[in-house]
């Protein structure tokens, strides 16, 4: 039987992962942005330009989809780990927080279009189709575990919650603070 006990380890592992995804997500952004030549500013969930420079279409896709990308191949990783290795409570986060963070975005793009709406609506597919993909993906990755390790929906339940508390401390710290990381 698989261990799907909530303890505070896992609590803070949940909240680690969090913080992680996040982390590596904006890094991502910023790190793109500082490749194209674009001096950048980086907070705990944004990425803007330093200095009023104006970025190219093509630049600001590319931007865009880093971010996404990187927390795609998050998944993937800690997918295959789970997968080959056995189940590990303290992996499984790394795969659940993104399906989170990427629908939550996507459900954002309701308010103002990001990552993959900013990239749907470059390429005319419309707002929410890359979101719809990109989620529809890491559902499937997390279904594929879950229901491998018949992991129960208490456990689901409680890692949607301390993924949700979690997030909203990081994103309402970055609203109110505007903590500046890089």
């Amino acid at each position: 039987m698989t261990d799907q006990k909530i303890t505070l380890k896992y609590i803070l592992t949940v909240s680690f992962a969090v913080l992680f995804t996040w982390f590596i997500h904006e890094f991502t952004h910023w790190i793109t942005s500082e490749f194209l030549g674009y001096e950048s500013i980086m907070r705990l969930n944004s990425v803007s330009e330093a200095n009023g420079q104006k970025r190219t279409e093509w630049h600001k896709i590319y931007i865009s989809a880093s971010g996404p990308i990187i927390t795609i191949l998050q998944a993937i990783i800690a997918f295959i780990i789970l997968k080959t290795k056995g189940w590990n409570k303290y992996i499984y986060p790394f795969l659940f927080v993104p399906l989170y963070m990427r629908l939550l975005a996507g459900i954002m793009n309701f308010i103002n279009p990001n990552d993959e709406g900013r990239i749907s609506e470059f390429l005319g597919i419309g707002l929410f189709t890359i979101s719809i993909i990109v989620s529809g993906l890491l559902f499937f990755l997390v279904y594929k575990i879950s229901r491998m390790y018949r992991v129960n929906w208490k456990f689901n339940f409680w890692t949607t919650i301390i993924t949700m508390v979690a997030s909203s401390i990081l994103i309402l710290s970055d609203q109110f603070f505007g903590i500046r990381i890089l």
